[in-house]
């Protein structure tokens, strides 16, 4: 399956064309704030995490800037199958930048030092729904990129993995294996991911109405 950062020409470098360059490339930028605050969270590395913070700009920029391309596109779409398109896409990138969001309050985290202090078990969980989390991601934007009708279901099994690991670290926060404000944290990480997780289905899902659209 080609790379979700390659972008496609398949169609042509026409206008739409433009919009899916700029939505991969959200894609791309959210994938990978995800995996570099992930990272930094369990490396306890402040200096990664700050840098991942401040790419959220770079999200929040971008996210501005398809929106209006979109919306003009939109206003003078030449046939409604590409009004479809480009309606389509306006509704998956709020996602996209409340995500870049959820990325950027885990490496939050992260600046705090909050990895290094969690227990050990609370730790081995973070980790896993880090990595799990991540897996969708690059999932969800192959998806895009590949206008996979299936994959909804496949990362819908990778998000029941997520909530239980949730409901397990949500248990761990409550016996009192860690200090209150420790504790709190984790619990407000674990729902990062979980939400992030939800984010990733709803747009595999979104994403199966592009599907045999603009290939």
């Amino acid at each position: 399956m080609p790379s979700a950062f390659a972008v496609r020409l398949d169609h042509g470098d026409d206008d739409l064309t433009a919009v899916d360059r700029q939505v991969i490339q959200l894609f791309a930028l959210v994938a990978e704030a995800l995996a570099g605050a992930t990272h930094a969270l369990l490396a306890g590395d402040r200096v990664a995490a700050r840098a991942m913070t401040a790419a959220d700009q770079a999200i929040d920029d971008l996210y501005r800037e398809v929106e209006a391309t979109t919306m003009r596109r939109a206003e003078s779409a030449s046939t409604a199958d590409d009004l479809h398109y480009l309606v389509a896409v306006l509704r998956i990138l709020p996602e996209l930048e409340r995500s870049g969001d959820l990325a950027k309050h885990v490496a939050s985290r992260a600046v705090r030092g909050l990895g290094v202090e969690l227990s050990h078990r609370a730790r081995g969980m973070v980790e896993q729904m880090g990595e799990i989390a991540c897996q969708m991601w690059r999932r969800t934007a192959d998806a895009y990129a590949d206008r996979d009708p299936d994959a909804a279901a496949r990362l819908e099994e990778l998000d029941d993995d997520l909530d239980e690991l949730q409901v397990l670290l949500t248990a761990e926060v409550a016996s009192g294996s860690m200090a209150i404000p420790i504790a709190i944290e984790a619990a407000m990480v674990a729902r990062f991911y979980e939400r992030l997780g939800d984010h990733a289905v709803n747009l595999a899902r979104r994403i199966t109405v592009l599907a045999g659209r603009r290939s």
